[in-house]
């Protein structure tokens, strides 16, 4: 461990140990916490989201006792989301190992993760699925950098998606290779209770990125063939049930008052799964729905990035409750820190902020000044405040967006540029069809000035930010981030694996 990891770490420790002396504990002790993240599951795909045809009971009720974030972002793409959410830091801040800039990010073991700052707290810790923060490969990735490695005490799942197959590992061994997929969701979810059962006396955090509904797709004989969205309907409601069991074995256990259950998606569908890009709807579609937003997964409309979120904690976030303002998996690791009584790394920029006040339905705390960043590979594509969005003028085919520069995964109506800024208002525009540049010029002057504000700070394609991260420089920052030709720098070989 490096003296750069050691001194963060000392420092998070000395606020710990500052906190828990000044700060009482709460009467039901710190809570626990649960992440269930699915992989491609659009903003449509829920009931209480307005799926007209997934029947997703254990969602709706666990919305009714709960709340919905209707305004939750992610990142466009799955690796990059999984970055976001483990470090609260946009992917372009975060350090790579070989200092490059990667599609799906090969997290450097000098970044912090949500569950290492947790640990401080003693919390126990496990992670069910996909991790995704190795190396985008199932036999291709460095050891060193899976879950066991980044603060989790256990691991049960795999390296990375399911593209061609899973190979499942029970910590850093490798115990089954091409796994059924059709067993995933039933055994990440049995790991998972089975985990809560035996750290039932003692805080823990369980994340559970799900393989699923990224392709390619299967369910179990219980929910194969009876949705009526076809398999990809099937998937979303054996999650559903396996979500309703999680809530269930809380139940149980009697720690429904002490526990927070967020449930959120990776990025928006993966239209190029649907005939003709379009948003998912018939039973042959393996891809996803967006709702009412516009385009997909690898994409910087609504649709791409805006994703359902429901959190439920009961006698803490009121039930029945909505909220739209502005939120994202950001926010993850410095709303749970605070709620366990920890602190976030003090050496470094952290990108979310704390949401308590969201979560327990104070919105009025809400500050109308927070922004979001629209992302794509390492090109800042346009940004959100309040009700409006500007994009920012880019090419048809932008090079910082590179590899999906031509981007054949959402569709030919989508794949377009901006000469000018295009302004939307979201809430009377969820198309993003109209531009209202020319008649609030203020409000995009506004929002260009926080673009170059993020431009100086994180960077863009064309430059490095001064606090975009690089932990193994002997030489120079770049001037712009470095992105590889090909899948990894070629002097970090990965670590064989087992």
């Amino acid at each position: 461990m490096s003296n750069h990891r050691i001194g963060a770490l000392l420092v998070m420790a000395s606020a710990v140990n500052w906190s828990v002396c000044a700060v009482a504990e709460e009467p039901a002790g710190r809570p626990n916490f649960v992440v269930v993240f699915t992989d491609d599951q659009g903003y449509g795909d829920v009931g209480c989201f307005g799926s007209p045809d997934i029947r997703t009971p254990r969602l709706d009720a666990m919305a009714a006792e709960g709340m919905k974030l209707t305004s939750f972002y992610a990142q466009p793409i799955c690796g990059p989301s999984r970055a976001a959410l483990m470090t609260g830091c946009y992917p372009l801040r975060v350090a790579e190992r070989g200092n490059t800039k990667q599609v799906h990010p090969v997290l450097h073991l000098e970044e912090i993760t949500i569950a290492e700052v947790l640990k401080t707290r003693g919390y126990a810790t496990a992670c069910f699925g996909k991790w995704d923060l190795a190396t985008h490969s199932q036999t291709d990735f460095y050891a060193d950098l899976l879950p066991t490695r980044q603060g989790f005490d256990y691991f049960f799942g795999t390296p990375t998606s399911n593209d061609r197959v899973v190979n499942l590992y029970r910590n850093e061994e490798l115990i089954e290779q091409a796994a059924p997929m059709a067993t995933l969701t039933r055994r990440y979810t049995d790991e998972a209770i089975g985990f809560m059962r035996r750290h039932k006396d003692q805080p823990f955090f369980v994340y559970i990125p799900h393989t699923m509904p990224h392709t390619r797709l299967d369910a179990s004989p219980r929910f194969k063939g009876k949705s009526q969205r076809g398999l990809y309907g099937d998937v979303i409601e054996e999650i559903d049930y396996n979500v309703g069991r999680i809530l269930d074995a809380i139940q149980e256990m009697g720690l429904a008052k002490n526990t927070y259950v967020i449930f959120t998606s990776d990025n928006g569908p993966w239209l190029m799964k649907n005939k003709g890009f379009a948003d998912g709807h018939r039973p042959g579609d393996h891809g996803g729905s967006a709702g009412p937003w516009r385009s997909g997964k690898v994409s910087t409309f609504e649709g791409g990035v805006r994703v359902p979120c429901i959190v439920w904690g009961p006698g803490r976030v009121p039930a029945g409750t909505s909220c739209g303002l502005i939120a994202s998996t950001l926010d993850l690791l410095p709303t749970l820190a605070a709620l366990a009584g920890a602190e976030v790394p003090a050496d470094r920029v952290i990108d979310g902020e704390d949401i308590r006040h969201l979560l327990h339905g104070e919105f009025d705390k809400a500050s109308p000044n927070k922004a979001f960043y629209y992302y794509l590979r390492v090109q800042l594509q346009a940004v959100r405040q309040g009700k409006w969005k500007l994009h920012l003028p880019r090419d048809r085919e932008p090079i910082g967006a590179a590899p999906f520069s031509r981007n054949t995964h959402i569709a030919p109506a989508d794949r377009i540029g901006f000469d000018t800024p295009m302004l939307v208002d979201l809430e009377q525009d969820p198309g993003e069809e109209l531009n209202l540049a020319d008649q609030h010029p203020g409000v995009v002057d506004r929002l260009l000035g926080l673009a170059d504000a993020m431009r100086a700070d994180l960077g863009d394609y064309n430059r490095v930010g001064e606090n975009m991260r690089f932990f193994d420089l002997a030489g120079p920052r770049p001037a712009a981030p470095p992105v590889p030709d090909q899948t990894r720098p070629a002097d970090t070989k990965p670590i064989a694996t087992k």
